[in-house]
Formats: structure tokens, C-alpha cells, sequence
């Protein structure tokens, strides 16, 4: 076994990441090389979460887009891991992460459904403005029993979730705890249910007695 290929026994190590995709729609001084039914300018990514480079340990990406795109699979050999485009529908984009030859770690692939319209309550209001819509999830990668080499790929550079989220950088410890108090929230509210509906069961149970007894 070569050197630094040696896998680490009962070890994991994880780096953050998100994927995703922002969107802004397309202005009337557009260039003329965007067909005229394109509505929008977008771009879908693979990024650190606090900006971090990911290029130590992932050595491309493979963003498969909707096959009426020429060259729709575009492999994306170093950082910035994006792909920017114009079209004017939705659909899904596969995001397939190959990591360096020192790693020894298989492919993984996730799945990204490209956002290009606002939704929600104010929807209508950010399509009068023309906001950037933006759609993006938090993950990790994951890696069981790594080999020397990537281990100490991976430990020359801690990566933690920042402090504060931001509009740029919504993933925060502060937004893990927000989520945790709102799970907490949840969980008394149903407690709460849970005791109520309880009683009122015992109670349709005694007038249920009550009138047997009669």
C-alpha cells in the first residue's frame, strides 16, 4: 500500500458545502446573442459555505443541464464551481462532485431543481422589482475512514459554519440554533396537543361510564 493511502480505522471528517442556484431576470438592452424567449440570466454552483475553496479536495464538477442546451454537460475543472446560463424554464440539474486521486473517495451526485421565479407572499412584489431569486441547500460531505493523504488534506484548514447568517451566507450557527428553537417550539406545541386531546378523551370516556350507570 502506498504511502498516505492508508485508510484512517474509526475516523470521520466532514466539510460543508452548499449548492444551489441565483437568478435575475433578463433586462431589454440584453445582448443579441440571448435568444428572444430567454427570460432570465442564472447561475447554479457548488461553493464552500463561507466562501471556503473546495479545490484541495474536489478536482471537478459535472453540472448535466436540460439536454435542449448545446453541450449540456459541462465539467467545471477548478473553482469557481459554476455554470451560468440564460433560458427562460425550470428543471432539474445534476451536480456530480469527483474529489482528488489522493482521496480514493467515489463520485457522489445531488440533484438541484432550478429556481428561476420567486414564490411566497411577496412573490409578485420581487417580480416587479426584479429581484434575485436565489435557491440554495446546506450538506456535507462526509467521509468515513479517510486516507492519510486526504485527512491531512482536509486538517490543513478547519472549515466551521460562520457565526452570523447574512444575506449572502444564510447557513450560520445562528441559524442552526434559530432552526433548533423552532423544533423545540414544535415539540411543546405538540405535547400540548397531545395532553389536550388526552383529557378530552378521558372525559368522553367518563361521560360514556356515566351514562351506562343510568
Amino acid at each position: 500500500m502506498s504511502s498516505g493511502s492508508k485508510r484512517l480505522k474509526n475516523l470521520q471528517i466532514c466539510r460543508p458545502f452548499v449548492y444551489g442556484n441565483m437568478a435575475v431576470p433578463l433586462k431589454e438592452d440584453r445582448s443579441p446573442d440571448i435568444p428572444t424567449d430567454h427570460t432570465h440570466s442564472w447561475t447554479v454552483f457548488l461553493r464552500g459555505v463561507n466562501g471556503d475553496d473546495l479545490s484541495s479536495f474536489v478536482k471537478r464538477v459535472v453540472f448535466k443541464l436540460h439536454e435542449t442546451y448545446p453541450n449540456s454537460t459541462r465539467s467545471i475543472e477548478e473553482p469557481p464551481f459554476e455554470v451560468t446560463e440564460t433560458g427562460w424554464g425550470e428543471f432539474e440539474i445534476s451536480i456530480r462532485v469527483y474529489f482528488v486521486p489522493e482521496a480514493s473517495e467515489k463520485n457522489v451526485v445531488m440533484y438541484h431543481h432550478l429556481k428561476l421565479h420567486p414564490y411566497g407572499p411577496e412573490a409578485e412584489q420581487q417580480k416587479l422589482e426584479g429581484a434575485t431569486v436565489t435557491s440554495m441547500q446546506y450538506d456535507e460531505f462526509v467521509f468515513n475512514e479517510p486516507t492519510e493523504s486526504l485527512f491531512e488534506i482536509l486538517t490543513k484548514k478547519t472549515a466551521v459554519l460562520p457565526q452570523q447568517k447574512s444575506t449572502l451566507v444564510p447557513f450560520s450557527v445562528q441559524s442552526e440554533n434559530e432552526e433548533l428553537d423552532r423544533l423545540s417550539d414544535a415539540h411543546v406545541k405538540v405535547q400540548e396537543n397531545i395532553q389536550r386531546l388526552t383529557e378530552r378523551m378521558h372525559a368522553l370516556e367518563r361521560e360514556k361510564g356515566a351514562v351506562r350507570t343510568l
